[in-house]
């Protein structure tokens, strides 16, 4: 695998612009290769991919030490349920979970905008994945004004100083969970206004699809132009040495598939983890329970 992962990283204190990520970009390997052959290729080094992550999930759970706390953020249609479904298909169950961010309840309005998340955070040995996140506070709520009359904020937390120290909140609460040995990846999924368009319609077309579409999503991408500055901005004030963003191709999937899975991965194998060492007192009650067993 010659993919430079650092390409998609969003370099802390670097400003970036979307308009220079491209969100229909192919690794080289499948430049000169047809669509259908390039896919097939792909589906075989994610089968590699998902393998290797097995034996290193099962690893990074046995060594107890550490949590991964995986965001996935994108507009509607990027590809967050299929990174979910494909990357983590064979991860042993017991060691990962999903969390999926909606519209905010009653009761978790009622609390700031990290309680509901903090409430989800994976525990140590657990892989977790957040689709969509708290990283909603300063994007639909940055968008839509009214989201933020909403959330029951005191008059004077809503001032000009708002949007940096609620970025600065991410950060430190960012800060905080590494800190503390929960390893935090965030991908942004870069779809472009055109392949949204294009998912859509297929959606449309097949009525047993319906329930993956919401009239809400036609309203979203009509304040396209806006999120995407909301998007920039946010990866600009929130990728960190310690929880860096990475601006993921989305526009075909299969390349998204295959540089999520390249990132955990060099993630999780980065950490040295070995299997604990049994003392040698329990090495010797593991081989009386052994003889103990034989004898039945």
């Amino acid at each position: 695998m010659s993919m430079n992962l650092n390409d998609f990283k969003v370099a802390p204190g670097k400003k970036i612009s979307l308009k220079d990520y491209d969100s229909g970009w192919v690794p080289k390997w499948a430049e000169s290769l047809e669509e259908k052959t390039a896919k097939e290729k792909a589906s075989g080094i994610l089968a590699e991919n998902i393998q290797k992550l097995v034996d290193l999930q099962e690893l990074f759970w046995a060594n107890q030490t550490y949590a991964m706390l995986i965001i996935l953020q994108g507009m509607d249609a990027a590809g967050k349920d299929s990174v979910i479904k494909h990357v983590m298909s064979g991860v042993n169950p017991e060691g990962c979970q999903v969390t999926s961010f909606k519209t905010p309840s009653e009761e978790e309005l009622n609390h700031d905008f990290l309680w509901r998340n903090e409430k989800a955070l994976p525990e140590r040995g657990i892989i977790g994945i957040f689709n969509r996140s708290y990283y909603e506070d300063v994007l639909i709520v940055k968008v839509r004004p009214k989201v933020l009359a909403s959330n029951k904020l005191p008059p004077a937390d809503t001032g000009k100083n708002f949007w940096s120290e609620r970025y600065e909140d991410i950060n430190m609460f960012e800060r905080h969970l590494v800190r503390n040995g929960t390893i935090t990846l965030k991908f942004f999924l870069n779809l472009s206004w055109k392949e949204q368009k294009k998912r859509f319609l297929k959606r449309l077309e097949d009525s047993d699809k319906y329930w993956k579409v919401s009239l809400m999503d036609f309203s979203e991408r009509s304040k396209w132009v806006d999120y995407m500055a909301a998007y920039e901005e946010m990866l600009n004030m929130t990728s960190t040495d310690w929880a860096p963003w990475y601006v993921i191709p989305a526009d075909k999937k299969w390349v998204t598939h295959e540089v999520i899975s390249e990132v955990i991965l060099s993630q999780i194998a980065s950490l040295n983890l070995k299997y604990p060492v049994l003392s040698e007192e329990q090495r010797a009650a593991f081989e009386k329970a052994k003889k103990e067993l034989e004898k039945e």
